[in-house]
């Protein structure tokens, strides 16, 4: 098992390193001038060279690489040239928002998904079957940004329940933030939830039709202790892969459902931070997303020995 992690958190920490790569490469492709951004407008050419100077612009690529990643292992991410506030303390302000509505997507998501998934695995070619299935379909065709401006407009605009936009603490009232992120957590969690959906449905049939199933079956226990005892916790490992996997789908649309209802989450802010052309924090940004998308996707595959500790016997025998 230890050999095991090891070699995880080696493939792990390489695929940071590439990440980085791509990134710190990608922004310095990005059209504009940092330091004609940071001095403004109205700014001489000693100034916009003094600013290159200070901030290093004026280097190769490769060293500004090494130099940037020198300091990232050391915990600093620079600087914003924006707001000139550290890249970790705008980080720390805005990634929290972001989490919320990441774990109330997930709520979301599996409390559709997995219900329904298992319903319509055990009601398999029944009308059940096909309502979910369609619903499920619906739910992967659906644009997020279009489902979210509809329930604006039915909500907020005609009926007057919720409100349309805006970011509440909810350390500084419960029941403003939940009002405000219930409508951006459903669009997110809409269309991970049929995602889910199809991926229960499809496990459980095939856990559903295994000889222990049938064995359970042939003791006379009831339908419904076969399924929650013996079915449900084969049938939802490849359900947390998938849904290890999302998690960066859901960062993704994290920075079109901010946008729609104003969150100013970290979504918001890599948007902000590009057309700004912020170098530092679109790096900071990133990285940090990229880093937590590697650790969600490292604890999913440790979880498997949680869920089936055949797989952790069978992980250590290949790892040797």
């Amino acid at each position: 098992m230890l050999e095991y992690l090891i070699q995880r958190l080696a493939i792990s920490a390489v695929t940071l390193a590439v990440i980085s790569l791509i990134v710190f490469t990608g922004v310095r492709m990005i059209p504009g001038d940092p330091a004609r951004v940071m001095a403004g407008t109205e700014a001489d050419e000693a100034g916009l060279a003094e600013i290159r100077e200070k901030y290093g612009l004026n280097d190769p690529i490769p060293v500004q690489y090494f130099r940037w990643v020198g300091l990232a292992i050391r915990g600093d991410l620079g600087e914003s040239i924006r707001t000139r506030e550290t890249v970790t303390k705008t980080v720390a302000k805005k990634l929290p928002i972001t989490l919320e509505l990441a774990c109330l997507s997930i709520l979301v998501a599996l409390t559709i998904a997995i219900p329904v998934g298992v319903l319509s695995a055990v009601r398999r070619n029944t009308l059940w079957d096909y309502v979910a299935n369609g619903l499920s379909l619906c739910g992967l065709s659906v644009p997020s940004f279009w489902l979210g401006i509809m329930l604006i407009l039915f909500f907020s605009v005609r009926l007057g329940w919720l409100p349309a936009s805006g970011f509440v603490s909810f350390f500084q009232d419960p029941v403003a933030n939940l009002t405000r992120m219930i409508m951006p957590a459903f669009v997110l969690g809409t269309a991970l939830a049929a995602v889910l959906m199809r991926q229960t449905r499809n496990s459980m049939i095939e856990v559903l039709s295994a000889d222990y199933i049938r064995t359970a079956y042939s003791k006379g226990l009831a339908g419904r202790v076969v399924v929650f005892r013996h079915a449900i916790r084969n049938g939802l490992i490849p359900v947390v892969t998938i849904l290890g996997l999302q998690m960066g789908a859901l960062m993704g649309g994290a920075v079109v459902t901010e946008q729609i209802f104003v969150v100013p989450g970290f979504g918001r802010l890599i948007v902000e931070s590009v057309f700004t052309r912020d170098y530092p924090l679109v790096q900071g940004v990133v990285l940090i997303t990229a880093g937590a998308y590697v650790l969600i996707n490292l604890l999913v595959d440790l979880s498997y020995s949680l869920l089936n500790p055949r797989i952790r016997i069978k992980g250590a025998a290949n790892a040797r």
